[in-house]
């Protein structure tokens, strides 16, 4: 059994342009100072990491892990989130989704997934390179506009949105796989994928690639009702990357799962800080210890009413608390009595009978 490592934090949520949180090596301080181990680096914000040098350069690579381990600290994973939803965007969110790219490719959906794609080889270069075997990032999406079923779904819109999802990601995947590298999808609403049945589909579409995986975060299904624990139960196989993070879900008679337009702080369903929402992390931890979970807890800090640092400071602790040391022994060990296949058939009525023969 193996425990899981921990605990660590996503930056994404942090990256500022003040001091400490404007560079990998100020950030770094920082979240050792609360207590971390890892950290989930955004791999688009050019302040804290250069992705392209990182993908042809071990030396670069050296040194940050060298820096980060000075100080305590490993890398859990490289985020491509924002590049991979340009992998599959839906025209009408076009212009909301161009500012995720460079300006070059603004404008020409084309040329930003070819640049969204590059991003992608660049990560899995990147990973190998950096010693990691998980890798953080979202599906992007095509059939999202449409997963209200009104008005009526064209026949086929869905399958045909997912197999050219398939095709997209394949040879993307096939990348990751040749620098030994799995690429956990986060499973979030405004993704195609976006819950188990999703998952499936698009792993049918991929060949049930083994580099297709995972990225857990309960607080995105505490939102859509989904049974965060089952969940594990089905897709443990496939879970490789962990997002420690906290939700709930409190409706009224004027709003519900859809929220009715208002912001996050009104919303029924909202993201809080680790220990003030519903999520049971007690019984995730639990599941994860069961199943052999083979990474990272990692804290990703959104909350509509606490300060950042405030979550970042609670979040540490209270993930180190949740972490289970899993036991290398059976508990009831000391009253084992050793294997006795004789005493086991007597004990069970079945004890060889004298040869009728020899009386």
């Amino acid at each position: 059994m193996k425990t899981i490592k921990g605990p660590g934090i996503f930056l994404a949520q942090f990256v500022s342009d003040a001091a400490p949180f404007n560079s990998l090596e100020g950030i770094a301080d920082w979240a050792s100072g609360l207590g971390y181990k890892g950290l989930q680096i955004p791999s688009w914000d050019a302040r804290l990491f250069d992705l392209e040098r990182a993908a042809s350069s071990a030396t670069y690579c050296d040194e940050i892990t060298g820096m980060l381990a000075d100080k305590g600290l490993a890398i859990t994973e490289l985020s491509t989130h924002l590049q991979g939803q340009l992998v599959a965007v839906h025209p009408a969110f076009d212009a909301q989704f161009d500012g995720f790219a460079p300006a070059a490719v603004h404008g020409n959906p084309v040329a930003r997934q070819q640049w969204a794609v590059g991003q992608l080889g660049f990560a899995a270069k990147a990973s190998r390179n950096l010693g990691l075997t998980a890798h953080a990032s979202f599906s992007g999406a095509l059939a999202w506009p449409y997963f209200y079923p009104w008005p009526a779904r064209p026949a086929g819109l869905v399958e045909d949105a997912f197999d050219e999802l398939g095709r997209r990601w394949k040879p993307i995947l096939d990348v990751f796989d040749d620098n030994g590298v799995d690429v956990g999808f986060e499973i979030h609403p405004g993704e195609d994928l976006h819950d188990g049945v999703t998952f499936e589909m698009f792993l049918d579409r991929v060949g049930n690639h083994p580099r297709a995986n995972i990225l857990y975060d309960p607080s995105h299904f505490v939102l859509q009702h989904l049974d965060y624990l089952q969940f594990i139960d089905i897709y443990h196989e496939r879970i490789r990357c962990f997002h420690v993070k906290d939700a709930e879900f409190r409706p009224n008679g004027r709003s519900g799962v859809y929220g009715g337009y208002q912001s996050w702080v009104d919303r029924p369903g909202r993201f809080r800080s680790l220990g003030d929402g519903q999520v049971d992390f007690s019984a995730i931890f639990s599941k994860m210890a069961q199943y052999d979970f083979p990474g990272w807890a990692v804290l990703e800090w959104e909350c509509a009413l606490k300060h950042p640092e405030q979550g970042a400071a609670e979040g540490a602790p209270f993930i180190d608390r949740q972490i289970i040391r899993v036991t290398d022994h059976a508990f009831d060990d000391f009253a084992a009595a050793g294997a006795d296949r004789a005493l086991n058939r007597s004990l069970m009525g079945i004890a060889e009978k004298p040869d009728a023969a020899a009386s």
